[in-house]
């Protein structure tokens, strides 16, 4: 794929792209990475593991190193002390506003409660979004994301905004820990219960719903060594029979009434082993032994593998990815007990991850795009309430329409650009969303801004090694805000015709002049506007070019 014009989606080029060819477009694998580790590197690890990346992030990053970088990403635990309020008024629960609905009774038996649920998803999706944008140093909210793709629910179908709150925060809290302990605790969810039938399930007629998508989609997926059969099917949702949802404590039950106590036997696929019935409460323990016969199934671990990779890296795997990395992952993945942060330990410090090939090579999702350019510009939230939730619902509508509204994917399967060939990512990008993501970079820049918000260019800028050399200004930003270099004509064009207003390209004092001019009269308004046009063309016209929507 030719990065620099991807945003030409011709049918000839998209029919060229090919999930899965033979060959490789690189030959490096899982060992470990020996090379420089510099601004380049640690962006690129900054953006892959969080969403966007300051000039403080960076720095942190490089003085560190990767082995230290790594180890904090994936163990740094960012406590989340908030959660939804009511910002909507009347509550039949009692809810004041201001308060937090994520505890309250369910609704009278005698009332409607789909408007209460349609009152209080909006503010749960934006409260998400806050703490997306406040993350600390951590893939903690990645993973959030991406285990909310992997583990799909739509809020339309839950109808529980409170159910989907406490899904959420099950990844935040387990989305780096053991996933077969995961898996068991996705399959007990309120929220996935409701979700794919399970709480429907039961032994006058098996509900195969969720005992499909456990398989073809959460665990052992639809790889070419993946062979269960609709027998299999069958067989895990009478394992799956009674379990149930009781709204009033948001958890779930097992009704023994409700479970079919038969054995239940599994294909060749799962070398023919059976879940012995169970009578009464040991009937829920038929789960674990279903989970037992999947995982003993190689490719579970390499279904995730890949999933992981192609949200990490890159949506193409070939031979010699499959070889050596998806392979090596997998192995680690099954030695390791089915621990996740080991693999992805392994990935960030290799040498693949850091192969330039793999870098700046991911159109950047909806998410990736907003919230990131909100956070590397540190954009300003309003602090009462009413009106951060205003704001937050206003950029997570925005996000909607640029196809990924958070806690409302499109299917069971998740967001197309994660899985759908050919295309994969590049159905972030058509003819409508682009324009859609420049008109919001064009506005949030702007001095009029967004909705309230706007990005702060002096304060960026300030950030920044040499503020007041053009050269240096020039490079440090395009370090961090692109993930592909320019060429050196498009950096001088930069500098010589918007720093320096089409001055004598020699003249780089006229800059600095107007620059120490701005810091050394901090209330002059002449200074300053000097100084904030130039910058806001400058980052506009970063923000508009297509290298700025990869990753």
């Amino acid at each position: 794929m030719d990065r620099r014009q991807f945003l030409t989606l011709s049918p000839q080029r998209q029919k060229a792209v090919k999930a899965n060819i033979t060959g490789g477009r690189t030959d490096s694998g899982v060992g470990a990475y020996t090379g420089t580790f510099d601004t380049g590197q640690a962006v690129h690890l900054l953006k892959r593991t969080m969403f966007g990346a300051t000039p403080a992030d960076v720095a942190w990053c490089k003085g560190l190193g990767m082995d230290q970088a790594v180890e904090a990403l994936l163990t740094t635990i960012t406590t989340v002390s908030t959660s939804p309020l009511n910002t909507y008024g009347d509550d039949i629960t009692g809810i004041a506003p201001g308060a937090t609905w994520v505890n309250s009774a369910p609704p009278p038996a005698a009332t409607d409660d789909l408007d209460l649920d349609k009152m209080r998803r909006p503010t749960y999706q934006a409260w998400w979004l806050s703490v997306m944008l406040s993350q600390g140093r951590s893939i903690q909210e990645k993973m959030v994301l991406f285990w909310n793709n992997h583990f799909s629910t739509e809020a339309d179908k839950v109808l529980d905004a409170r159910l989907l709150y406490r899904y959420n925060n099950m990844f935040r809290a387990n989305g780096l820990g053991n996933f077969k302990a995961l898996v068991k605790a996705v399959t007990l969810d309120p929220a996935m219960l409701i979700y794919l039938n399970g709480n429907l399930n039961g032994k006058e007629v098996a509900d195969e719903n969720y005992a499909r998508e456990l398989q073809e989609l959460f665990t052992v997926g639809k790889g070419s060594g993946s062979h269960y059969t609709e027998e299999d099917v069958r067989a895990a949702a009478r394992v799956l029979t009674g379990f149930r949802v009781d709204p009033v404590t948001m958890t779930s039950y097992f009704d023994t009434t409700q479970h079919e106590i038969t054995n239940k036997e599994f294909s060749d696929f799962y070398l023919n082993k059976k879940v012995s019935g169970q009578t009464g409460p040991a009937g829920a323990t038929e789960l674990d032994s279903l989970l037992d016969i999947i995982f003993s199934a190689n490719e579970v671990a390499k279904h995730i593998c890949r999933k992981l990779y192609r949200f990490f890296v890159y949506y193409l795997i070939d031979d010699a990815v499959e070889t050596n990395v998806i392979s090596p992952l997998a192995d680690i993945f099954r030695n390791s007990g089915f621990e996740i942060a080991p693999v992805l330990r392994a990935l960030f410090k290799s040498e693949h991850f850091y192969d330039p090939l793999n870098m700046s090579c991911l159109i950047k999702s909806p998410v990736d795009f907003t919230v990131g350019m909100c956070r590397e510009f540190g954009v300003k939230f309003p602090t009462a309430y009413m009106d951060a939730y205003t704001a937050w619902d206003t950029m997570r509508d925005y996000m909607a329409k640029m196809l990924q509204d958070i806690g409302q994917p499109p299917t069971v399967a998740g967001w197309d650009a994660y899985y759908q060939e050919p295309q994969f990512h590049e159905l972030w990008i058509n003819t409508d969303t682009l324009p859609k993501r420049n008109r919001l970079s064009d506005s949030l820049v702007s001095a009029g801004g967004f909705e309230g918000l706007k990005i702060d260019v002096l304060a960026f800028a300030d950030q920044l090694s040499a503020p007041s050399d053009p050269v240096a200004l020039v490079k440090d930003s395009l370090d961090i805000l692109y993930r592909i270099d320019v060429s050196d004509a498009t950096r001088s064009w930069l500098k010589n015709t918007i720093l320096l207003s089409g001055q004598n390209p020699d003249s780089d004092y006229y800059w600095t002049d107007a620059w120490n001019d701005y810091k050394s009269n901090p209330g002059n308004a002449s200074y300053q506007q000097i100084i904030e046009s130039r910058l806001q063309t400058l980052y506009k016209y970063i923000m508009d070019l297509s290298e700025y929507q990869l990753a």
